[in-house]
């Protein structure tokens, strides 16, 4: 499993506007300049997680991009799931029937449990602490 180029891009953005302030708005050339991110992609991008609830956009001259909420109430999950949909390791995971072997396969455990540990572990990880973590 890898995560998208363009999940790992909202990742970016996201951090990149945790770092500004929440008040402070951001314009996406400098979002895009800054984080590496082709600006065309980055639209894309911020729009998606403006329609999850992660952004705030606004238009014009003193337009730009902020952080819907506070940086600690934003997970690594939220940001991943909004660009790829939510996490699942193997078809099998979470849909009883997907699968021939479904009863009786020693695998499906072990993908049910490595996909609980990577959703937890994104889920208890929040925009706030990877700053900290960062300085």
């Amino acid at each position: 499993m890898q995560i998208t180029r363009q999940a790992d891009y909202a990742v970016r953005a996201v951090l990149h506007l945790a770092r500004s302030g929440s008040a402070e708005r951001s314009a996406t050339s400098a979002i895009a300049r800054e984080q590496n991110i082709p600006p065309s992609f980055l639209a894309k991008i911020i729009s998606q997680l403006s329609i999850a609830g992660l952004l705030h956009t606004s238009r014009g001259a003193r337009g730009g991009v902020t952080l819907a909420r506070d940086p600690k109430d934003i997970t690594l999950l939220e940001v991943v799931e909004a660009i790829d949909g939510p996490i699942q390791l193997n078809e099998c995971v979470g849909d009883n029937g997907a699968c021939a072997f479904d009863k009786d396969c020693p695998i499906k455990p072990v993908w049910c449990d490595a996909q609980e540990e990577l959703v937890r572990r994104l889920k208890g990880t929040n925009f706030a602490d990877m700053l900290r973590q960062s300085a």
